[in-house]
C-alpha cells in the first residue's frame, strides 16, 4: 500500500513504501557483488563470515544502483522504455543463476586457499546456511535504507513548505543522515561498543580460583611485588607465571641459565599512563631487569596478550638473561581497538620507553643491557609510534622486532612504499638492508649483503595476513601483492575485484587468528630466525637454530 502526502502545490506526492517491489536492475547488481563475494580472498572463511559478507555486498549493489536511479531523477532524465513483465522475470532469474553459480564454485574456491594453508579440503560449502543468513543480513539492510528513503522524504516535504524544491530535498536528505548517525553511531554503536568493553573487563577481572599468586619474589604480583595480583589482569597473570624457568632452559643449552624477568603491568593497577609506566619502570628496577644482558620493551596486543612464540623463542635464545617489560592498555582485541581507537596505548608506549631510555642511556655504555623493542599486530604499530628515531641516534637502542605490523603502520607503509623495485610487496626489500629488513615464514632476511648499522630493524609478516595488508585503495585499486609475483600462503584463484575485495579483506581481519603459521597467526618457528637477526646472539648456528624450532615445535599460543 502506497503511502500519500500533500504538497505546498496541492499535489499528491507518493511517499516510498516500506515494503515496496524490489528494483530488478538492483537486485542484479546485487546478485553480481553478491557472486564475487563467494570468490577467494587471503582467510578461508566460514559459512557465518561468507553469510554476513554476502548480505552485505548485495545491499551495497541495490544500493548504488539505487544512487544511479536518484541521480538520473535528479538531472530530470527518465527512462527511453519500461521494461516489460517478461524482461523483469528474466532479470530477477538471472540474478538467481548468478547467484547459484556463485555458489556452485564456493567450495572450489574457498578450497584453493586452504590447499595454500595446508589444510584439509571441504566437502561441502553450508550453502542453505549461507543464503539464509545473507538473506537475512540484505532484507535488514534494505529495510534500513527504504525506512531512511522515507525519512528523507518525508523532511523534505516538511521543508518544501518554505524552502525551494531542491533545496528542500537536500534538507530532507540531510536530516535523514544525521537522524541515522546519532542512531547508529549514538545509540547502537556505542551500546555494542560498552557492552563488549564490560564483558571484557569483567573477563580480565576474573581470577581462575586455581590461579595463586607468585611466591617469588623476583615475579609481579607476589607478595613483594609493587603491583598486586589482581591488577597484573587476565593476560598479565598467566604471562608472568608462564614461559621456560632456568632449568628449562638450562637443559635446553646443556649448560647454566638464568630465570628470565617478565614485568608487566595491568589497566586496573593505575588510573594514567604515566602512573602505570612508571609503575612498570619501579617493579623493573626492582627485580633487576637493567642488570640483564638483554632487555625487552614489549607492547602487547590490544587486549593484553603476548605471543608465547615471540615470548618463549626469546628467553630461550637470550639463555634467560633477558628482562620484558610490558603494560596493558586495552581490554578489546587488536581488531576492535584498531575501529574504535587505534591510537589508544600511544601515552603508555610513550611513557615507558622515555622511562627506560633516560635511565638506560645514563648507564655506562659497558654496563647496561642491549635494549630492544618488540610488538605484535596492533602492539607493533604503537611501539613504531613510540620510537623518535631521529631522537635515538645519537645513542641509539639496539634494535626492534615487529610483527604483523597493521596498516595503519606508517613505518611499515613507508618500508613497502619505497622498497627495491625487484622485491616484491609482501616481503619488500628496503635500500641496502643496514637499518630494516623484511622476513616471512619463507625466509628473506638472507637478500642483503650490506652489513647492518647500530640498530636493526626487523619486520616479521606473512604475506597472507589481512591485518598487515588492507587498505581503503583496495575499493579501486588493484594491490602489489596481488600482482604476478604473489605470496606463496596466498590463494592462487585470488583476483582483484573492485569494491568487493576491499570488503572481503576487510572480513579476513577479523577471522585472521586460528591457524598456525598463516594469515595474522604467528609461530614460534618464524619467530626463531627473526629474533636471531634482531638480537644476533653469540655462538649462534643454524644447528641451533634448528635444534630450537624442533624443541618448540609443540608450542601453541595461549
Amino acid at each position: 500500500m502506497l503511502n500519500k502526502e500533500s504538497r505546498p502545490d496541492g499535489m499528491i506526492q507518493v511517499l516510498p513504501s516500506l515494503f515496496g517491489a524490489l528494483s530488478p536492475t538492483g537486485v542484479l547488481l546485487g546478485a553480481v557483488l553478491f557472486a564475487m563475494s563467494l570468490t577467494p580472498s587471503m582467510v578461508p572463511r566460514g559459512p557465518e563470515i561468507q553469510g554476513a559478507l554476502g548480505g552485505l555486498v548485495f545491499a551495497i549493489g541495490y544500493l548504488i544502483s539505487y544512487l544511479a536511479r536518484s541521480v538520473l531523477r535528479w538531472l530530470g532524465l527518465r527512462p527511453i522504455f519500461r521494461p516489460s513483465p517478461a524482461l523483469l522475470h528474466a532479470t530477477y532469474a538471472l540474478a538467481l543463476v548468478i547467484c547459484g553459480f556463485g555458489l556452485w564454485m564456493g567450495a572450489d574456491w574457498q578450497n584453493s586457499i586452504r590447499k595454500a594453508w595446508d589444510l584439509p579440503e571441504l566437502d561441502g560449502f553450508a550453502t542453505t546456511f549461507v543464503v539464509a543468513l545473507a538473506l537475512v543480513v540484505a532484507v535488514l539492510l534494505l529495510f534500513a535504507g527504504r525506512l531512511f528513503e522515507l525519512l528523507a522524504a518525508k523532511w523534505h516535504l516538511r521543508s518544501a513548505r518554505f524552502l525551494p524544491p531542491r533545496v528542500a530535498r537536500g534538507v530532507g536528505l540531510l536530516l535523514a543522515l544525521v537522524i541515522f548517525w546519532a542512531v547508529i553511531d549514538g545509540i547502537a554503536f556505542r551500546l555494542a561498543l560498552r557492552t563488549i568493553d564490560t564483558t571484557s573487563r569483567i573477563a580480565d577481572l576474573v581470577i581462575p580460583p586455581d590461579l595463586a599468586p607468585p611466591s617469588d619474589a623476583a615475579t609481579p604480583g607476589s607478595p613483594a611485588s609493587l603491583i598486586a595480583w589482581e591488577d597484573l589482569g587476565r593476560w598479565g597473570r598467566g604471562y608472568v607465571i608462564s614461559g621456560p624457568d632456568r632449568d628449562d632452559i638450562a637443559a635446553f643449552w646443556n649448560a647454566a641459565a638464568r630465570q628470565p624477568i617478565r614485568v608487566y603491568v595491568g589497566l586496573t593497577a593505575s588510573g594514567s599512563a604515566e602512573d602505570r609506566a612508571k609503575l612498570a619502570f619501579d617493579e623493573l628496577m626492582r627485580v633487576g631487569g637493567f642488570e640483564r644482558k638483554y632487555l625487552v620493551i614489549a607492547t602487547p596486543t590490544g587486549s593484553g596478550w603476548l605471543d608465547p612464540g615471540a615470548m618463549d623463542t626469546l628467553e630461550y635464545m637470550t639463555r634467560g638473561d633477558v628482562a620484558t617489560v610490558a603494560i596493558q592498555y586495552s581490554y578489546l582485541s587488536s581488531p576492535m581497538s584498531v575501529i574504535v581507537d587505534p591510537e589508544n596505548g600511544i601515552a603508555e608506549s610513550h611513557a615507558l620507553f622515555d622511562l627506560i631510555y633516560r635511565h638506560w642511556t645514563a648507564l655506562p655504555a659497558a654496563e647496561r643491557p642491549r635494549l630492544y623493542l618488540h610488538g605484535l599486530s596492533l602492539g607493533a604499530f604503537l611501539s613504531q609510534e613510540t620510537v623518535p628515531l631521529l631522537n635515538v641516534f645519537g645513542d641509539p637502542f639496539q634494535g626492534a622486532l615487529w610483527t604483523g605490523s597493521p596498516f595503519l603502520s606508517e613505518m611499515w607503509r613507508m618500508v613497502q612504499d619505497r622498497r627495491d623495485p625487484d622485491s616484491p610487496a609482501w616481503r619488500p626489500k628496503f635500500g641496502n638492508g643496514s637499518l630494516i629488513r623484511t622476513t616471512n615464514q619463507f625466509g628473506g632476511l638472507e637478500r642483503f649483503d650490506a652489513t647492518w648499522g647500530p640498530i636493526r630493524l626487523v619486520f616479521l609478516q606473512y604475506g597472507s595476513d589481512p591485518i598487515v595488508f588492507f587498505d581503503y585503495s583496495l575499493a579501486w585499486r588493484r594491490p602489489d601483492w596481488l600482482r604476478s609475483n604473489r605470496a606463496p600462503d596466498l590463494g592462487p584463484d585470488m583476483r582483484w575485484l573492485p569494491l568487493v575485495t576491499m570488503l572481503q579483506v576487510g572480513f579476513d581481519m577479523a577471522v585472521a587468528v586460528g591457524t598456525l603459521g598463516y594469515g595474522h597467526d604467528y609461530a614460534a618457528r618464524h619467530y626463531i630466525p627473526a629474533w636471531a637477526e634482531t638480537l644476533d646472539p653469540a655462538g649462534w648456528t643454524p644447528e641451533i637454530e634448528a635444534r630450537l624450532v624442533a624443541h618448540l615445535r609443540d608450542l601453541t599460543p595461549r
